[in-house]
């Protein structure tokens, strides 16, 4: 995108990538099909010590301008749940469009391209890589962060900040599952493949979409973004009933004289396999008018208020993005040039900006990426 935008421009651009094909993270977004955006972006949707950082960019170029490109390369989509739009076909639509645009323009694009290192020169930088030096009058760095190192995620873009003395916070993975241990794990494993649609609540936020039973714990949208989140030792609570009160189907039930075990009666409103594994024997055989007060406020606990500490994520290996990056205080938010070095450029998730899941972070790239191009 910054390629693409600078190059209208008049300007003459080099993309390099290191890995074997452009954008390989854009082939494997969303199943397949690229969440490429969002119909309802907000700076609320975006986490980074600075709040204010993002606003600049996604007011500038906006979800309607990327979906207006996706127009004119007559790329088909549809709108999924929660906004989240999706290409019709496959990925690589949104991945020719972005190379088109950059060929329009005379990008030169290299793969297989390593850079062994960058030196600031008194015209710009001098980029030593496996394919010759290239010489630049402005650098930007696009590399993203260090989810799913298998498509070739690296910490180059952290090492090159601070090479440049510009301060890098703390990176975590994000949007990623969360992992359970001892009795927890057992009781997830019992039920892995099982999904329900939940709120789960963390000390910041709270996320109502679905959840999936998992061999290592919890994952689905939901924890996924919770985990954007969570820190490590907190404790989070899912409602596995949210469209409903427990206590008052019980009261209805109890009204109505119906006389089936509690558990056949959640059948209707939660997966029967979760239930088996969910309830104490004695407690689900019981009919409603059996249910004490202590029956009910159990059933609460489990069903309504199920409060668990993860043992951890499963890591960069799964992690949809990266929490964390290069500071945001020591970046324009207008051009995304570093204030200390002239010609020096940050964008996309390599900055200290998570966006939630959905169609974020891929939005946040472009409108970072279109702001850097009209300056560089």
């Amino acid at each position: 995108m910054c390629a693409a935008t600078a190059g209208q421009r008049g300007k003459t651009c080099l993309v390099i990538d290191h890995s074997n094909k452009l954008g390989k993270k854009i082939l494997m977004s969303g199943g397949g099909r690229c969440n490429f955006t969002n119909l309802d972006i907000q700076p609320e949707n975006y986490l980074s010590p600075n709040p204010h950082f993002c606003k600049s960019a996604l007011s500038r170029f906006t979800q309607w301008d990327f979906i207006a490109m996706v127009a004119r390369h007559d790329i088909p989509y549809h709108e999924k749940t929660l906004g989240q739009l999706f290409c019709d076909n496959k990925s690589s639509d949104i991945l020719n469009m972005l190379v088109k645009e950059c060929e329009t323009h005379n990008v030169i694009t290299k793969t297989h391209c390593t850079v062994e290192s960058v030196e600031k020169q008194s015209d710009g930088f001098q980029l030593i890589t496996n394919q010759g030096d290239v010489q630049c009058q402005s650098l930007v760095i696009a590399t993203g962060g260090l989810s799913i190192p298998t498509m070739g995620a690296t910490g180059f873009g952290y090492n090159i900040a601070k090479q440049f003395g510009i301060s890098v916070s703390q990176r975590d993975a994000a949007l990623v599952p969360l992992t359970l241990s001892g009795h927890l794990l057992e009781r997830a494993q019992s039920l892995a493949g099982v999904a329900l649609d939940c709120v789960v609540t963390s000390a910041e936020q709270e996320f109502s979409e679905s959840m999936l039973f998992t061999h290592r714990g919890l994952s689905g949208p939901a924890l996924l973004q919770i985990s954007n989140y969570w820190k490590l030792g907190e404790t989070i609570t899912i409602n596995f009933l949210p469209k409903d009160d427990l206590r008052v189907l019980i009261t209805q039930w109890h009204e109505q004289k119906i006389k089936q075990n509690i558990k056949n009666l959640l059948t209707q409103y939660l997966p029967k396999r979760f239930l088996n594994i969910w309830m104490q024997d004695e407690l689900a055989n019981k009919t409603v008018n059996q249910l004490s007060e202590k029956d009910i406020l159990e059933l609460e606990k489990n069903i309504h208020h199920w409060s668990i500490t993860p043992s951890g994520t499963e890591g960069y290996r799964t992690a949809e993005v990266t929490r964390g990056g290069v500071d945001t205080d020591e970046i324009s938010s207008k051009s995304f040039q570093a204030k200390n070095t002239e010609g020096l450029y940050f964008i996309g998730e390599v900055l200290d900006v998570t966006g939630w899941l959905g169609g974020y972070n891929f939005q946040w790239a472009w409108a970072s990426g279109y702001c850097a191009g009209l300056h560089v």
